[in-house]
């Protein structure tokens, strides 16, 4: 056990390091001049000098990027040049906003998502499963800036429900979740109707269902058993892609949260911020793999931990 843990943390190590060396490398590469951001285009040649020298824009890329990895293994990765505070404190500050969205999105698609899907394979080729069939691929081809927009503008402005912007109430967490849970209910259900039409045809079931068995727990019991895995995978994927900063959406409703850091740090070639908010939301999507990996075994008893480790 202990080893499998070791071996799965190591791999995800390994990944955040390589994510995080390669974006340094790349926005070195992307056109623009962090000191012009900074200072101003009426910015002098002396005074860009001086900002370069400030930030240590004046040394070689294979010096920055050494001193890069000295703080990145401190856990310090610089000062912000927009917001002048350290760049790990900023992101971390920013970081609760996206993670009370990306949690009530991921917790309202489990709740809806499930069931439908559940719905859609008791209902095989049906009027009913059908209707339902073409709003969930209507879901999935929405956009969430069409959607937020659209939402934003029925019950924000029309009918103005819930703020349309920010985290001032509890209020203003319900159109992002919203927009964001739409796409999410849309592919995890047709998902979990995938896989719960494959159990409902599976050899076991019909063996179970001629003993005897009553349909709910065929269905929640034995479909949705062998069908855990899969569901929870998806579920846990789609959440980790969500810590990495839901953009589009904390844009269109100007949430506090990283998404809408990182736009302003790409815009201002803030590098040190863009560091800092790849490495926290990484190391998070590290986190949330593990306790995937970690909960096979608990949602299926033939999964063992030591044939896991030797795949």
């Amino acid at each position: 056990m202990t080893k499998y843990i070791l071996k799965r943390l190591g791999q995800g190590l390994l990944t955040v390091f390589l994510t995080v060396s390669t974006v340094f490398i790349l926005i070195r590469l992307a056109p623009g001049d962090p000191a012009v951001s900074y200072a101003g285009p009426l910015a002098t040649t002396e005074q860009l000098a001086k900002v370069r020298e400030q930030f240590g824009l004046d040394r070689p890329v294979l010096e920055q990027y050494w001193i890069f990895l000295q703080q990145l293994f401190t856990g310090n990765l610089g000062t912000s040049y927009s917001f002048q505070a350290p760049a790990m404190q900023v992101v971390a500050e920013r970081m609760p906003y996206t993670l009370t969205l990306a949690t009530a999105a991921i917790l309202l698609t489990a709740v809806i998502a499930i069931p439908l899907g559940v719905w859609m394979a008791r209902r095989p080729d049906t009027n009913r499963e059908l209707g339902v069939n073409v709003l969930t691929i209507a879901g999935q081809s929405m956009p969430d800036f069409w959607t937020g927009i659209m939402l934003l503008t029925g019950f924000a402005v029309l009918i103005p429900l819930f703020p349309a912007s920010g985290f001032a109430t509890w209020g203003g967490l319900v159109l992002p979740t919203v927009t964001i849970a739409i796409l999410q209910i849309a592919l995890i259900s047709r998902m979990v109707r995938r896989e719960m039409t494959s159990n409902f045809a599976a050899p076991y079931l019909t063996v179970a269902r001629s003993r005897g068995v009553g349909s709910p727990a065929l269905t929640w019991r034995y479909a949705m058993g062998n069908s855990a895995i899969p569901v929870f995978t998806a579920l846990g994927t789609r959440f980790a892609a969500m810590l990495n900063g839901v953009v589009v959406v904390e844009v269109v409703f100007a949430w506090p949260g990283v998404g809408s850091l990182i736009v302003r740090a790409l815009e201002t070639r803030d590098y040190p911020l863009i560091q800092a908010t790849v490495l926290l939301t990484s190391l998070l999507a590290v986190a949330v793999q593990l306790v995937i990996d970690l909960a096979y075994p608990l949602l299926d008893p033939r999964v063992r931990l030591g044939k896991a480790a030797a795949a």
